[in-house]
């Protein structure tokens, strides 16, 4: 065992050897090789090309090296392209911490059966008038770039879930295909995270809908790890167990502390509101979400035309199957 495994456990080194072919007799080497792909792009500006570093990436691709080194690429190029996403880029700027504090995201105490952290995201929340969605996605890239230092989940890996109960139709119409689009490139195709399941619960007929047009641009096996469930929580319980859970989801444990997280960020500001003026922020924070504009998301057959949601009535709504897909 090499240095830069002193974190792990030695479960999870085994893990790591199995599922991930981590092998410490070569790991230096790995690293090596891709490191020595960055002067293929000199376009990009690699901020960080250290052992620790490029082990993340290492570990989030199996340690196929041009997968990792793509994803290293994407990483930066991300950052590049999104310049105003990453001013500020602390807990303490006032629309990431007010998302933080909302809950976006939150994170349980214990982990699950296979060692991975569990998010949980209560979407209704949201509080426009005071921090947009483009916060809300900062937050979530900073929390995620706090807890990916800890060796073991680059490992094991995190479970997202979802509750879409009380998210109105005026907040879903903010998720548009643009915001969309910048959501699943920061997380799905540039960060080194490994995601073992995202888990919709109680979501709303027009989150279906939402979730048919994003459908198309996910990765296949990022849709085989995405489950739909409706109210029907015990198919949740049967791939996340019910004991670490809180109330909210039909777990045993007492309802969930919007701030826990938040505290574990901001430690002694967390109470400390005295530059959350929201004038202050909320304009640029507006200005930012006005002006993404990634690459415009081509339409396919799958795609639902947005005048579908406001001909979908109520009889069609009460209607709707939850979708499971347990692959």
């Amino acid at each position: 065992m090499t240095h830069l495994q002193a974190g792990l456990s030695p479960e999870t080194l085994e893990k790591a050897r199995l599922e991930l072919n981590e092998n410490p007799d070569t790991l230096h080497q790995d690293i090596q090789e891709v490191r020595d792909m960055v002067i293929t792009r000199p376009d990009i500006g690699f901020l960080r090309t250290d052992d620790a570093f490029i082990l993340r990436f290492l570990r989030a691709r199996k340690f196929q090296h041009f997968e990792a080194f793509r994803l290293l690429a994407q990483y930066f190029e991300y950052r590049q392209q999104n310049l105003d996403m990453f001013k500020s880029f602390k807990a303490t700027d006032p629309g990431i911490k007010q998302a933080l504090k909302d809950g976006f995201p939150g994170g349980l105490a214990n982990l699950d059966h296979y060692g991975r952290k569990i998010l949980v995201l209560f979407a209704a929340n949201w509080d426009q008038s005071r921090y947009t969605l483009v916060d809300i996605l900062r937050a979530i890239l900073l929390s995620l770039e706090a807890m990916i230092e800890d060796p073991e989940l680059q490992v094991n890996g995190f479970v997202l879930i979802i509750d879409w109960s009380n998210f109105t139709f005026k907040q879903a119409s903010k998720l548009t295909p643009s915001m969309l689009r910048l959501a699943i490139e920061g997380l799905q195709d540039s960060f080194p995270a490994r995601f073992g399941g995202i888990h919709f619960v109680n979501q709303p007929w027009y989150i279906h809908a939402l979730y048919t047009v994003i459908r198309p641009f996910l990765k296949e096996k990022t849709r085989k790890r995405i489950f739909l469930h409706g109210n029907n929580l015990n198919s949740l319980h049967q791939l996340i167990h019910p004991e670490i859970l809180p109330s909210e989801f039909g777990g045993m444990l007492p309802p969930y502390d919007m701030g826990t997280w938040a505290r574990t960020l901001l430690d002694h500001e967390y109470d400390d509101d005295s530059e959350c003026n929201v004038d202050s922020y909320n304009a640029p924070a507006k200005d930012i979400e006005k002006d993404l504009s990634p690459k415009s998301m081509k339409r396919s057959q799958s795609v639902v035309d947005p005048g579908v949601l406001k001909r979908v009535d109520k009889n069609e709504e009460e209607n709707m199957q939850p979708l499971l897909s347990l692959d």
